[in-house]
């Protein structure tokens, strides 16, 4: 056996793109959408918000996704913010994590006019989607805001670099 100063797993070919966004970092929100038995979520921090008359919430989806399904059938969803104590949920939301008798079983979420809402999020808008186009590896959905609570930002859940970081 020999030790060496080098990462066992690091990629011999990185891809720098995927670097570069791994270094942007920002605010984790959680995505859901559907009713009863075709509730789905997705962890995503590829999102802006387009301030204006009627405000829009831009985000690169994972196209393969149950959450853009769910979205693309009911057409609204809710975008929360979570918290650091909602990292494991992120990671479970995220596909990364086990999440026993399924995902909207580890935490309360209350019903909305667009969807299922964590009910500890403090931070939170509905949403509808306006339209959705293929852009790289990813979905582009532009939604319309309808709806928005902003309530007390206490201990923020960011992710940086492959990593949930306090913000």
């Amino acid at each position: 056996m020999t030790i060496h100063s080098t990462h066992p797993f690091v990629d011999p070919e990185p891809d720098d793109v995927r670097r570069l966004r791994g270094r942007l970092g920002g605010a984790v929100s959680l995505w859901t959408a559907g009713v009863a038995d075709e509730r789905a979520g997705l962890t995503v921090t590829s999102l802006m918000l387009a301030h204006g008359e009627q405000a829009r919430v831009l985000a690169l989806l994972d196209p393969d996704s149950d959450l853009l399904a769910a979205l693309e059938t009911s057409r609204t969803s809710v975008v929360q913010l979570l918290s650091w104590p909602d990292r494991g949920l992120a990671e479970m939301f995220a596909g990364t994590a086990p999440a026993p008798g399924g995902l909207f079983r580890q935490a309360e979420f209350v019903t909305t006019d667009w969807g299922p809402r964590l009910a500890g999020a403090t931070t939170w808008a509905g949403v509808r989607l306006e339209s959705g186009t293929d852009v790289g590896w990813s979905r582009l959905v532009t939604c319309a805001v309808e709806h928005v609570e902003v309530g007390e930002e206490t201990d923020p859940l960011g992710h940086r670099r492959g990593r949930f970081v306090r913000l």
